[in-house]
């Protein structure tokens, strides 16, 4: 991998992108110029509809679609809960289907390593900008403590010009939650089971189970998990 980016070369190759497609060659050579596998700018409204500008080989994207990778994809729901980057590292792969989904992604040359940023834009537009790669621990470590950075501003900037080129890419307006249904899906945001929740908020379980259903068919939602990340996708709750 390259020790530095060329930053302004990048963010000058982003400039001259006029349409959707040019966006694709400033990607492909971004991630040659960073000397990455890949590199990917992933964006869900919440609507669940995906658009992504990267360089993953189409038989990958078009799996990742067709196995409804969305819902289980632990870097896309750990960038729904962060607004800081995030090593893949640090993500939860402790289940039996994301350590079958990881293997399929390596398998499918994604790389066994990542670093992804998360962007909220305006109106609670949400993407991931993302770069992989195939190396060992110590490689990427030093890569992204010495790139952070670069990558950070990289990640904005690609996004910026993205919504420039998309703008009839706004998500829905936020619906409006109670203030029991933000308290009990902020709690539940950060880490707390139902009995917790419901013990902290001096409610029965049943009740939390009811304010959370609640917020979950107003985000339409397709499970508690999947209501907490468009919640905090949204900007409704802060974690």
């Amino acid at each position: 991998m390259e020790a530095e980016l060329a930053l302004d070369g990048l963010i000058k190759r982003l400039e001259y992108a006029k349409e959707r497609d040019d966006l694709y060659g400033a990607i492909f050579e971004l991630r040659d110029n960073i000397g990455v596998d890949h590199l990917v700018y992933h964006w869900v409204n919440s609507s669940g509809d995906q658009y992504g500008c990267g360089t993953y080989d189409q038989v990958w994207v078009d799996r990742y679609l067709e196995k409804g990778y969305l819902r289980i994809d632990p870097v896309i729901q750990g960038c729904f809960q962060r607004f800081h980057p995030v090593d893949w590292k640090q993500l939860d792969w402790s289940g039996k289907a994301q350590r079958a989904f990881l293997q399929d992604a390596i398998t499918h040359g994604v790389g066994n390593q990542g670093f992804s940023i998360p962007i909220r834009g305006p109106n609670g537009q949400f993407a991931a900008f993302t770069a992989s790669h195939n190396c060992s621990d110590e490689e990427w470590g030093a890569f992204t403590e010495k790139n952070r950075r670069d990558l950070i501003l990289i990640a904005h900037y690609f996004n910026q010009r993205a919504l420039e080129l998309e703008p009839g890419r706004t998500p829905d307006p936020a619906p409006s939650l109670s203030p029991r249904e933000l308290e009990a899906m902020t709690l539940i945001a950060i880490g707390m089971n139902r009995a917790q929740a419901a013990q902290e908020l001096s409610i029965s379980e049943h009740t939390l189970r009811v304010y959370i259903e609640s917020a979950r068919f107003k985000l339409g939602a397709m499970n508690t998990t999947h209501a907490v990340a468009r919640a905090l996708s949204r900007g409704l709750i802060v974690v």
